[in-house]
């Protein structure tokens, strides 16, 4: 979708609170896209993405501001952590596993989007294998009526639900489990090694009609699919829209690093920088050149900085932005702006047992408050802390909580939430005490 980047951070805004430097640089670099995607052939090749790097402390909303970029725009997205990665000789996972990592995620969007499309026609055909194996399993039920319309009204009845907990047996295809090789981590099925040189097998199966319904539209839209095309439309996509986020860059960068590491982290950078410079990597799917992916890089930056990553690193990444750490201010709006926020979350999961939850302004207030002090106090976990904060705070409701009772209302105030979070409180005011 071609979003404006002043609409692509209102999308963000219901998700992230504050950090606007950050949404606007990444709002800019994806309407970017949208313009050289609108450009002649020639031109568009000479273009290519301006990758960002993120600093700030954990919890702040770095990996979130990419991912809902990537969600808003369905471009293939992948997240990894530059700790996991050695340098070429060493064992353990090499760099260009991220990008054969970002050809699988394309691969599974492009197909589920291609098994939507077909979705309609798929369904047709599983519901005729649904009634005739219903019409087998209940022909003492057709009495006089004709074959025709025995079945039409099973059809009807299968639509309607009424089959979904019926047992039925059924044949579906056995299909080998994927394994891990050793090696960069890749994963194959060792049945797709000999696919073609022998039938596939097929197994019995005693399950519901709702899951066989399930097994059945997997299998038809697979027919129904090209996979070639998938592969090639996803290698495409990858290569134009794909973004690549790479957490944790900082612990990779020269200073904080030296003395008693057995794995050159410099080493890991020089084999970033032709990734990010622009090569093409071997995948299950195809070659796959990376010269226009987008890549993100984050990292607290406490004891290295920017400047620690070798100079070609960091002129890959021209566009730097600084995340600040989460106000008092902003806790309260994350409480209660975002969609879906941790109070919203509560009170749905306890609405299930017949509590009705209702929290004032004052107790929001002073959850925020208790928040932004436990992240000065101790390890500053940005907005992560709330969740340890609401936690504590409704540990004692969800454990009596069982559904077996009346509908149960209860008001949180600051006075509810000053007793119960006595504790946390507590402990950290004895910290001060203990060596």
């Amino acid at each position: 979708m071609d979003y404006s980047p002043k609409q692509i951070v209102r999308q963000l805004d219901k998700y992230i609170i504050g950090q606007d430097d950050a949404k606007k640089a990444v709002a800019i670099a994806l309407r970017n896209r949208y313009r050289r995607s609108q450009l002649p052939d020639e031109v568009r090749e000479e273009i290519t993405p301006k990758n960002i790097i993120m600093k700030g402390p954990t919890g702040v909303g770095k990996t979130e501001i990419a991912r809902r970029l990537a969600r808003l725009v369905k471009a293939p997205f992948v997240k990894v952590e530059a700790t996991k990665y050695t340098e070429v000789g060493y064992v353990g996972k090499d760099v260009e596993g991220m990008v054969r990592d970002l050809a699988e995620c394309a691969y599974r969007l492009v197909k589920a989007e291609k098994q939507e499309e077909v979705k309609a026609k798929a369904t047709a055909s599983v519901e005729k294998k649904l009634v005739k194996i219903l019409a087998d399993l209940r022909k003492s039920d057709r009495g006089d009526r004709k074959q025709e319309e025995f079945e039409a009204e099973l059809l009807d009845s299968l639509r309607k639900g009424y089959f979904d907990n019926t047992t039925v047996e059924i044949e579906v295809a056995d299909t080998p489990k994927e394994m891990e090789l050793p090696t960069g981590g890749a994963t194959i099925a060792i049945g797709s090694i000999f696919g073609d040189m022998f039938p596939q097998k097929k197994k019995k199966r005693k399950v519901s009609v709702k899951e066989a319904m399930g097994l059945f539209l997997a299998e038809e839209a697979e027919k129904l699919v090209d996979d070639d095309a998938v592969k090639e439309e996803a290698i495409r996509r990858a290569e134009n829209d794909g973004i690549i986020f790479i957490d944790e860059i900082d612990k990779i960068a020269g200073k904080g690093n030296r003395g008693g590491v057995d794995v050159s982290r410099e080493g890991v950078q020089r084999d970033i920088l032709p990734i990010v410079e622009g090569s093409t990597v071997v995948t299950k799917y195809g070659p796959m050149k990376t010269d226009f992916i987008l890549f993100i890089a984050a990292g607290a930056f406490h004891v290295a900085a920017v400047e620690d990553l070798i100079p070609e690193l960091q002129g890959r990444f021209p566009v730097s932005v600084e995340l600040k750490s989460l106000t008092k201010n902003d806790f309260v709006r994350i409480l209660t702006e975002t969609e879906n926020s941790l109070v919203f979350q509560y009170t749905k999961l306890l609405s299930v047992d017949n509590v009705q939850l209702e929290f004032d302004e004052s107790a929001i207030e002073r959850i925020a408050e208790i928040s932004v002090e436990l992240n000065a106090g101790s390890e500053d976990i940005g907005a992560r802390r709330l969740h340890t904060v609401m936690e504590y705070l409704l540990e004692e409701i969800s454990f009596n909580a069982s559904g077996d009772h009346p509908v149960v209302e209860l008001h949180i105030d600051k006075a509810y939430v000053d007793e119960h979070l006595a504790k946390l409180t507590g402990d950290r005011n004895l910290k001060k005490y203990v060596l």
